[in-house]
């Protein structure tokens, strides 16, 4: 146990190579990781491991997981190579059930976790584990699992939620701007988080066509519930790396506490 709450964040990851560019955005995240203690572990929930049910990594040496194509090779060459905590692990499977998360010793970290931490600490010398997100849950059911998580803020963990508010990969173009349904959107996430009002956020299906094209299929988007779930509603909140590019994507940052 610690005396310091760590806090809990949801990254806007966006483009792989945010890993080896150096740009707005991952400064900003260099510039949050010197802001904030540094934690003894990291939980990590990655748009980019959807499972049938919830796992959790538990090796000791965790895989470099490059899950993308089309980019260049010193990308494919990066490798973080933070060591895993099988006790993080089964402390995580003590909070949320036995029966409701099992042990994964397969994955490793994809792209959603390792492309944001080794721009936050390239040292790789935290270790780090992933949950997965079960699509057999609904949105309310990802936010629950985030409040059970939220005890591990007062144990040195840093919870991670690594996603983009808005993302709309069919409707992308390679330019600066944002569509206005995605200001739209992100603007109102924006709001209802200041104001803790978490409700519309895990419902957002009944928020209208900007929230609809915004989301799309989720799993960028689920990784906020937890976040928002591990939070407490006095607690204070900021943001960073707020822009949107490419007409659909959000680089929205969430800091609580």
């Amino acid at each position: 146990m610690v005396d310091t709450v760590m806090p809990a964040l949801f990254v806007g990851h966006g483009n792989p190579m945010n890993a080896i560019e150096d740009n707005e955005f991952s400064r900003s995240w260099q510039d949050t990781a010197r802001q904030i203690p540094k934690p003894k572990v990291i939980l990590c929930i990655s748009a980019h491991w959807e499972s049938r049910s919830t796992q959790v990594t538990a090796m000791e040496t965790p895989r470099t997981i490059h899950d993308f194509y089309g980019f260049p090779r010193e990308l494919f060459e990066k490798q973080y190579p933070a060591p895993g905590s099988p006790e993080l692990a089964e402390r995580v499977v003590q909070l949320v059930g036995e029966s409701n998360v099992a042990l994964d010793h397969s994955w490793g970290l994809d792209h959603g976790t390792w492309s944001v931490l080794c721009r936050m600490y390239p040292e790789a010398d935290v270790p780090v584990v992933q949950l997965s997100l079960n699509r057999t849950l609904d949105t309310a059911g990802h936010y629950a699992l985030g409040q059970q998580l939220r005890q591990l803020r007062r144990e040195g963990v840093l919870l991670v939620g690594s996603g983009n508010i808005v993302h709309n990969l069919r409707m992308i173009v390679w330019e600066d701007t944002a569509f206005d349904w995605a200001v739209e959107f992100d603007a109102n996430i924006e709001q209802w988080i200041l104001q803790h009002d978490h409700d519309p956020i895990i419902h957002y299906e009944k928020q209208g066509r900007a929230a609809m094209l915004s989301v799309n299929s989720a799993e960028h988007y689920l990784p906020l519930l937890y976040v928002l779930g591990a939070g407490e509603k006095d607690e204070l909140i900021s943001f960073f790396a707020e822009k949107l590019w490419g007409g659909s994507l959000s680089m929205r940052c969430v800091r609580i506490g």
